[in-house]
């Protein structure tokens, strides 16, 4: 794959999965916790997508040589884009797949909301309704990894940064 192709992918992957984090953390922020079994604990969880989600959506609209400064890497490198999105495409497909049981587990189960958030932002939507396979492989299982996808953009960034500092 030519390396404009690469950038074109990243850039529209990384918008993508940051604007999916931003767009699943609007919930959180208009219910304010009101329906959510912890009310306070939730901010964190909230701040935090709203952190990844900017970043994902702010880095697919930076210029080149911007985003290869901090990583010490001349701009049309190949690695600036390409390892990010290896680790992009790692962690949306670990957590399209750890989707598929929470949402797909029987209500009689009683799973633990507070832990069915952390392996699913989109959990809410299943305390309010029971949603069909199609609703969930089709829809909220990619929203899931679009979310934990532009986590694995951002621990992916910092790692190459941290990487490159120890290195000096």
């Amino acid at each position: 794959m030519s390396p404009r192709w690469i950038r074109i992918l990243s850039r529209l992957a990384f918008f993508l999965c940051g604007a999916t984090a931003l767009f699943t953390a609007v919930p959180f922020v208009m219910l304010q916790g009101a329906e959510l079994p912890y009310e306070r604990e939730w901010i964190i969880f909230v701040a935090v997508l709203g952190i990844v989600g900017l970043f994902g959506a702010t880095l697919a609209m930076l210029p080149r040589s911007w985003i290869a400064k901090p990583l010490r890497k001349e701009r049309d490198d190949r690695q600036v884009f390409l390892s990010p999105l290896k680790w992009l495409g790692s962690f949306a497909a670990i957590f399209y797949i750890a989707a598929l049981p929470v949402f797909l587990a029987p209500a009689r189960w009683n799973l633990n909301p507070q832990l069915m958030y952390l392996f699913s932002p989109l959990y809410f939507v299943k305390m309010q309704f029971d949603p069909s396979l199609g609703i969930v492989c089709c829809m909220l299982a990619p929203m899931n990894a679009a979310v934990y996808g532009a986590l694995g953009l951002t621990l992916g960034y910092a790692w190459m940064i941290a990487r490159k500092r120890g290195s000096i």
